[in-house]
């Protein structure tokens, strides 16, 4: 009859995990995951309003210059006043709210947004060179429209329906008359920039 030996427990291989370090592994994983889950509510609601009342005064600029290039330089400075409005007031609320432009959702949002915002620069260059300029606010809007479209999928709701009404007001644009051209930039970049700015300061904290 074989002899029976009692059973024991395998040698181990490794150190036990301190507990220390599992709990913090398991609370920047869990960071981690919230970070990719979460919505980007550091869109500038004060900021858009800011942006919005740049958008009426450049309108209303514009529409009183002589030439087609007077017009267009007066739109495109207008444009670097409200990108500096916007990312300066982004990234102040940003970091009131602890959260990363480069980084989760944010990261999200500026890839989302970049792409047609590039296309649109491109575009508006050919545009000149063809001395088709009447089409370029159609274009601006909607492309605008589908870069706020596209980031706002990781941002607050209102963020993708204000895309939505940019794109609509930009195929408008392009279908009506182009002397259109200066109201509707006005009531895109003016009026749609102020109304959902307000609508998000007061809803998400500035």
């Amino acid at each position: 009859m074989q002899p029976v030996h009692p059973l024991r427990p395998p040698p181990l291989t490794s150190e036990p995990v301190a507990l220390g370090d599992r709990a913090v592994d398991d609370l920047r994983f869990i960071r981690r995951t919230m970070e990719r889950g979460a919505a980007f509510t550091a869109v500038p609601g004060w900021g858009g309003v800011g942006m919005g009342i740049t958008g009426l005064l450049a309108a209303i600029l514009a529409a009183s210059r002589s030439t087609p290039e007077a017009w267009l330089a007066t739109w495109l400075a207008a444009a670097v006043v409200a990108v500096g409005i916007g990312g300066w007031s982004m990234h102040g609320k940003a970091r009131k709210a602890g959260l990363s432009l480069v980084s989760g959702s944010g990261r999200k949002v500026l890839t989302g947004f970049l792409p047609p915002a590039l296309a649109g620069a491109i575009l508006t260059a050919a545009l000149y060179r063809g001395d088709a300029i009447l089409l370029i606010p159609g274009t601006w809007l909607l492309l605008y429209g589908v870069a706020v479209a596209a980031a706002g999928t990781f941002s607050v709701k209102a963020v993708p329906t204000m895309g939505a009404l940019f794109v609509l007001m930009g195929a408008v644009a392009l279908l009506a008359p182009g002397s259109w051209g200066d109201v509707l930039l006005a009531a895109g970049f003016g009026g749609l920039h102020v109304v959902f700015g307000v609508y998000i300061a007061r809803k998400h904290g500035g």
